[in-house]
């Protein structure tokens, strides 16, 4: 078992099955898309354990608090390590976390989508420390979001060759 499973099982934590597209929905796309030696993350949902789209689904501040908010970004970061493990095969290849674009489906007036963001951030930090999870972000209000859900994140890693 990799580094970075062993500290994601002794958190209790689960990294998801790919997300079930909504009934009619097609993804003509990859989640991950591996280019040299950098891997770029498309949009990622917050998914429960089984792959589906979890909730509250909203705006953050109106139908979901900040603190859901929150909660959502980090079930959204565990979504993207999900898709760079099934990408990568160990997520111990992670040599660097370039790069974190946060979007919160955000109620009007709504400002607060940096403390959002820090759900998935504080993770990747949590997860693989300082030097390797540091990374460069944004949190950016959006007035819609697919399918309703709070959070959208893309990104970019860095990698190392394969065994």
């Amino acid at each position: 078992m990799s580094h970075i499973e062993d500290r994601l099982n002794a958190l209790g934590l689960a990294l998801p099955p790919p997300m079930q597209a909504p009934d009619g929905m097609v993804f003509p796309f990859q989640f991950v898309r591996l280019v040299g030696n950098r891997a770029l993350i498309s949009g990622h949902a917050p998914q429960n354990a089984d792959g589906s789209i979890s909730r509250p689904l909203g705006k953050v501040g109106r139908e979901v608090t900040p603190e859901q908010g929150y909660a959502a970004a980090r079930l959204t970061g565990l979504a993207v390590l999900g898709s760079l493990q099934r990408a990568l095969g160990d997520l111990d290849r992670i040599t660097a976390w370039v790069r974190i674009f946060g979007m919160v489906n955000s109620a009007p007036g709504f400002n607060r989508q940096p403390t959002v963001i820090n759900g998935c951030s504080d993770l990747i930090l949590e997860l693989f420390g300082p030097e390797v999870g540091a990374h460069s972000r944004s949190a950016v209000g959006m007035a819609e979001l697919p399918f309703n859900i709070p959070v959208e994140i893309e990104g970019e890693v860095e990698f190392k060759p394969g065994a």
